[in-house]
């Protein structure tokens, strides 16, 4: 039996407003709450919650039998919150079936994996505590942001304790090979990974509605039967698609939603179960490896990070962004950490782009900017200003060499303290045993470490400190 997993992308950034030079060291408030709350109000009516309510008739239709799985962003789940509660309430209704898998990913949709691996882990850990808070799941599986992958993040990913990744199906990467295997890291045997089959997907995402393509109309018997038709030894498909497609790029009225309702049925009947990918990974075993030295991403017809990273403008803003990552991991302002966080995601050096020709016009289609040099220079106050504000927390004539030297001293403290507290347990337990014991031993001093401040100091010079108090053993 063929096993097809669907993929659905939530996310979505906090847009910046116009922000001119003369703002700077005035306005700290970088952020279009209009666009925010007008475009996630509009997606939640018209794609979202109708496609929530989609899955969760699939679900109950088909016995449970249809799964899927969703990755979403923090900041799309913060959206939710302020202008769409009721997704939030769905999403956890989707979690409860247990027929929906949540994926981990970074908190802002980052490209932090490209540029700084100490924060990308941070962004990991940030997103799936988030996850497991609001719908009560572990995410075991993982999707970077646009799927960007290649061997070096490999290795983070394994070393965060990840078993599955998910990328894309690259052809430049796969050559003669089929993405409907799963294969594992070159660099990382242990994890598998799941590739995309793009044709697939943009049959529905790009041509259900495309009256000039050759299958138009496309009905769900016949995407089964292209899906149960693949060779045998095929066994899982991959389809990766942003949930805004449906209803929103694809209207209801199109049939989207009818299509995609009738799937499970069809399925059944010709031998395609519709799964998770944890599912997947637990039954099939990796056909072999596969070497990615250079970074891929699902994005534009190079599959690369040149959609965020291809022309000067773009590696100026990055550069200039996770050039004070450090000084930021220092600071205590809640603000000044909510600002990095939102500054961090992908769209605002997308909106940046140069290319031309359809990579070009899908930029350009999703940018409010009116050109890639307006976005960056919008940015780029943003930027100064908020490098302005790091700058009050921690002044550049301290060196990035004697913030390591902080970070370490913290981290050195921290997995110190961790240890004494072992130690301290396993003493009151003992203390526990000695009473109960006729014969226990004599009263003796032992020192207790109680509390320590191992939060980042405020300003450098500021030393972390213990307190210890002596507590007796009772006979």
């Amino acid at each position: 039996m063929k096993s097809v997993c669907f993929y659905f992308k939530i996310h979505q950034p906090f847009r910046l407003k116009r922000y001119r030079f003369f703002d700077i060291g005035n306005d700290h408030y970088y952020y279009d709450d209009f666009a925010d709350d007008e475009i996630m109000t509009r997606l939640a009516e018209t794609s979202y919650v109708p496609m929530a309510n989609t899955l969760l008739q699939m679900i109950n239709d088909s016995n449970r039998e249809f799964k899927c799985s969703i990755c979403i962003s923090g900041t799309a789940i913060e959206q939710f919150q302020l202008y769409a509660p009721e997704m939030i309430d769905l999403l956890k209704k989707l979690a409860d079936t247990g027929c929906v898998e949540f994926l981990s990913g970074t908190y802002s949709h980052s490209l932090a994996s490209l540029e700084d691996p100490e924060e990308f882990m941070r962004e990991v850990k940030e997103h799936d505590t988030l996850i497991q808070r609001l719908f009560g799941v572990k995410p075991t599986v993982f999707a970077n942001t646009e799927l960007i992958y290649d061997d070096d993040i490999a290795t983070l990913i394994a070393s965060m304790g990840f078993s599955t990744v998910l990328t894309e199906g690259a052809k430049h990467v796969l050559g003669w090979k089929s993405p409907n295997y799963v294969y594992c890291a070159a660099t990382a045997p242990e994890l598998r990974l799941l590739l995309t089959n793009d044709k697939l997907a943009n049959d529905i995402a790009g041509n259900f509605n495309n009256t000039s393509w050759d299958e138009y109309p496309l009905t769900a018997d016949k995407y089964v039967d292209w899906i149960a038709a693949l060779p045998e030894e095929e066994q899982v498909v991959n389809l990766y698609m942003s949930m805004d497609t449906f209803g929103s790029f694809l209207p209801k009225d199109t049939g989207i939603f009818d299509f995609m309702k009738a799937l499970p049925r069809f399925g059944k009947e010709k031998g395609v179960a519709f799964t998770k990918p944890s599912d997947v990974v637990g039954k099939l075993n990796p056909v072999g490896a596969l070497t990615i030295p250079f970074p891929i991403s699902d994005i534009d017809e190079a599959r690369d990070v040149s959609a965020w990273k291809g022309n000067e403008l773009q590696r100026e803003a990055l550069g200039k962004l996770y050039g004070v990552a450090e000084r930021v991991s220092l600071c205590s302002d809640r603000r000044l950490k909510q600002d990095w966080e939102y500054l961090q995601s992908s769209d605002h050096f997308y909106y940046m782009s140069t290319k031309n020709m359809a990579d070009g016009a899908s930029h350009a289609a999703f940018s409010p900017y009116d050109s890639p040099f307006a976005a960056f220079t919008n940015y780029m106050n943003v930027l100064a200003d908020f490098l302005v504000r790091v700058e009050e927390q921690f002044p550049e004539n301290i060196d990035n060499e004697e913030l390591n030297s902080l970070l370490l001293t913290i981290r050195n403290q921290s997995q110190e303290i961790n240890a004494l507290n072992k130690e301290v347990k396993n003493l009151r337990n003992n203390i526990l045993n000695a009473d109960d014991s006729t014969n226990a031993p004599k009263a003796e001093e032992v020192e207790v470490v109680e509390k320590a401040d191992v939060e980042a100091p405020q300003k450098p010079g500021r030393k972390t400190t213990t307190r210890k108090s002596t507590a007796k053993k009772a006979k």
